[in-house]
């Protein structure tokens, strides 16, 4: 018997549905030009920075202390389960489950500029 494989390619990130899944996050994070910080850190500029650099927000030490950086697979591993990668962090979030909504999420959060500009 003779089977046929398909290629399938891996979706791609949709920031306007990351927008949707940032939805539940507004809750205690902004992002944009007028974000600040509320229950957590404002989010502009996040994937590649620096965790626990946020100016004027009050982290956890385990967040502050860890050394991370928020690249994309970071964040990935911490938004699936924040309590697993950051162990006493503040952020008491259930996680995002389903790979797409974390890759659509990460192209939401990319738009945003330290200065919370959305890039060209």
């Amino acid at each position: 018997m003779l089977t046929a494989f398909v290629a399938m390619p891996a979706a791609a990130q949709d920031a306007a549905a990351g927008e949707k899944v940032f939805a539940p996050c507004k809750i205690c994070h902004q992002i944009g030009e007028k974000a600040r910080n509320s229950v957590g850190p404002e989010l502009n500029g996040v994937i590649g920075r620096k965790a626990g650099s946020v100016p004027g927000y009050a982290y956890s030490p385990a967040n502050r202390d860890s050394g991370l950086t928020w690249d994309e697979a970071t964040f990935t591993a911490y938004i699936q389960d924040p309590q697993a990668k950051v162990p006493g962090t503040k952020m008491v979030f259930p996680g995002v489950k389903d790979p797409q909504q974390i890759k659509d999420l990460i192209a939401y959060l990319k738009q945003f500029g330290p200065d919370g500009k959305k890039k060209g």
